[in-house]
């Protein structure tokens, strides 16, 4: 066969150690050595001898959603071979995370991740339920961790001079010893008036950074995640 689609820029390259790695801007490749997780419903293609198992329901096999805090399905991914991981054609990032490190994300943006990782989910401080009830995952341990981002995100620095105000719908993530708070920008009267639709942020103080993604979920989009 010969064309641009089978030209170098779309074949898929070999692994060339186990894990983890961006196969292009909107999918991931996992060469899979025993056991990884991952978003249900994630995976496009798969080679070798691997195993699909759904991981249980309880706390410890879903991630909370974001405003809903529905969970989002897990599955465990064994045996020898490489997979491929998508969303919804969104853009793909790899964030390693380092023993001492925390990483708190969006369930939405998660699309797959070490086993060597440890996860816990928590509600934000400081999000109640005027701010939806966000609840995130905390990724903590040593290994990969791969999210999905409608957009490029952007990536901001917070310093205690310079807290950072995000909108609840379009925070990806921060990292650790970052401070989370609620935030009205408007008056009650401003609000009951129409306002400009953006009454409440998170706030995030401390030392670290904070991604966000150029759009905000829609409640659509929220229910199909």
């Amino acid at each position: 066969m010969k064309g641009d689609l089978f030209s170098s820029e779309h074949m898929v390259r070999p692994a060339v150690e186990p894990g983890m790695s961006v196969e292009n801007p909107k999918c991931i490749k996992y060469a899979v050595n025993g056991e990884m997780l991952a978003r249900q419903g994630a995976m496009i293609a798969y080679r070798g001898g691997l195993q699909f198992e759904r991981k249980g329901q309880g706390v410890g096999g879903l991630l909370k959603r974001a405003v809903t805090g529905e969970g989002l399905p897990l599955m465990t991914v064994r045996g020898q071979g490489e997979a491929w991981f998508a969303h919804e054609a969104q853009n793909c990032f790899v964030v390693e995370v380092e023993p001492g490190d925390q990483f708190t994300v969006n369930g939405r943006n998660v699309l797959c991740f070490d086993a060597s990782l440890a996860y816990e989910i928590k509600t934000v401080k400081g999000s109640g339920i005027a701010g939806g009830g966000l609840f995130n995952s905390v990724f903590s341990g040593h290994g990969r961790l791969g999210l999905v981002c409608e957009g490029t995100p952007l990536v901001i620095p917070v310093s205690p001079q310079y807290p950072v105000y995000v909108d609840t719908d379009a925070v990806v993530g921060w990292t650790a010893r970052l401070q989370t708070s609620l935030h009205r920008s408007q008056s009650i009267g401003s609000m009951l008036r129409g306002g400009s639709g953006e009454a409440v942020q998170l706030m995030l103080q401390g030392e670290g950074y904070v991604v966000v993604r150029p759009s905000e979920a829609t409640p659509q989009k929220v229910q199909q995640h």
